[in-house]
């Protein structure tokens, strides 16, 4: 059922019970190769069926029951199921099943017994194509994918990895798609092949362009496809003369409460969004609550160390004065109160995109207000550990750190807090970047 076109193959159109594949004609010969496929998964239902397949095969594929493929293959089949068959709500998904010639695959707990590695991920109506990077080398086959969410091309994320994995030296590489009694199109853009040598190794020569009689063969068997779907157009009009003009008559009829609508789709990937920005914030709430536990650590115990070397050596050279002890502890408690004040503004922040049910443009303007009054708490923070620093160090000679035999090295009370400060406006800075780069990916709507 796959339908070529100038610009992408269909797959599978989004009709009930279809099956289609492309597959390379002659054997790949690489011993270690990566490919890189640009896709599209869309239809106008909530949920989508059955799903997509990537496969390196020593044989090449025939049609089957696996996504539009034979089953007992030998080689590798990365899928992308759309369909949840076992009902474990882990759909859509990425799964990577590994097959020696007898493995019969298990579609109804969606290959969850025999997966080798696997991740969760959406791929259904993105409003960029979905990329993903398969690379095999060494023994170890990895598979990155780009989420569609962002038009840069390069912004893969880590899905799936699979160590000590054998492949057939030579095999086929091929692309199937199958549709159930719910039915999705899969359109593919693009299919890259590329060969990976070790360091130090030539890589052999390309072979020459496809001959001139090949393409001529080929343009004849896509003026064939166009025929016969001109054909099944004009069959299909003939039988439902009162659907014509129609298209969507026949779906609306039987599947309307399946199905959303644009506004439905539009408001849950912005709901998507959201969450990943919620995500994104309590785990920088997780960081500074460790960043906290950590200062009240080393305070406790630079504190104990310096009250013991006053009290122990009153008349050494270099000895730490009371008010000047009182003064460290004090801004050290300043330091508290502001990692304090740091967490509530992110608290405040969770709890605003927790309760938010629509983007607009009070929701970012505060968002965005949260994050400026950390970085201005931050920069208190560092304005009072430098002022702190000049009154303690006489300008004629640099004051020495007190030698304390229980501890392994000389840290300044000082640098520390500078780097723990430093630390946490880089931490900071970087969920802004993460949200700038969301804020962007919206746009489109």
């Amino acid at each position: 059922d796959a339908i070529p076109s100038a610009d992408q193959i269909r797959i599978t159109t989004s009709l009930k019970s279809q099956k289609g594949s492309v597959w390379t004609k002659n054997k790949s010969i690489f011993e270690y190769w990566e490919v890189e496929v640009t896709f599209r998964v869309t239809g106008r239902g909530r949920i989508g069926a059955d799903g997509l397949a990537i496969w390196f095969t020593e044989e090449q594929g025939l049609e089957g029951p696996v996504f539009g493929a034979a089953d007992k293959w030998n080689g590798v089949g990365i899928f992308f199921d759309s369909f949840d068959n076992d009902g474990k709500k882990n759909n859509p998904g990425v799964i990577v099943v590994g097959n020696n010639g007898k493995l019969l695959y298990d579609h109804q707990n969606d290959g969850s017994t025999q997966a080798l590695a696997s991740c969760q991920r959406d791929f259904r109506n993105k409003p960029y194509p979905v990329r993903v990077k398969i690379t095999y080398y060494q023994k170890t086959l990895t598979v990155l994918i780009n989420n569609g969410f962002t038009p840069d091309k390069e912004d893969y994320e880590f899905c799936a990895k699979v160590e000590d994995m054998v492949l057939p030296s030579q095999g086929y590489f091929g692309i199937s798609a199958a549709t159930g009694a719910l039915a999705d199109d899969h359109d593919v853009l693009s299919f890259l092949t590329f060969q990976l040598t070790e360091p130090g190794k030539e890589a052999p020569t390309p072979d020459a362009e496809i001959p001139q009689k090949d393409k001529e063969k080929y343009q004849e068997q896509f003026e064939h496809f166009q025929q016969e779907l001109d054909k099944k157009k004009e069959e299909f009009q003939r039988e439902h003369p009162d659907v014509q003009g129609q298209p969507g008559k026949l779906f609306e009829l039987f599947f309307n409460d399946v199905f959303e609508t644009v506004s439905d789709r539009e408001l849950r990937q912005i709901f998507e969004g959201q969450n990943r920005i919620h995500l994104e914030i309590k785990q920088l709430n997780r960081q500074l609550d460790m960043i906290l536990d950590e200062q009240r650590k080393y305070v406790s115990a630079v504190t104990e160390e310096i009250a013991k070397r006053g009290a122990g050596s009153p008349g050494q050279q270099g000895q730490v004065s009371q008010q000047e002890i009182e003064t460290v502890v004090k801004t050290q408690e300043e330091v508290i109160r502001q990692v304090k004040e740091i967490r509530s503004s992110v608290t405040d922040a969770l709890r605003s995109i927790s309760g938010a049910q629509h983007p607009g443009s009070a929701g970012v303007y505060e968002t965005t207000q949260h994050f400026n009054d950390i970085k201005e708490h931050l920069h208190v923070v560092k304005r009072d550990i430098e002022h702190l620093v000049q009154r303690n160090t006489p300008s004629s000679e640099k004051q020495k750190c007190p030698e304390l035999p229980p501890f392994p090295s000389c840290l300044s009370t000082m640098h520390f807090f500078i780097f723990v400060a430093v630390q946490t406006v880089l931490f900071i800075g970087y969920v802004m970047y993460r949200s700038q780069q969301e804020a962007a990916a919206k746009k489109f709507f």
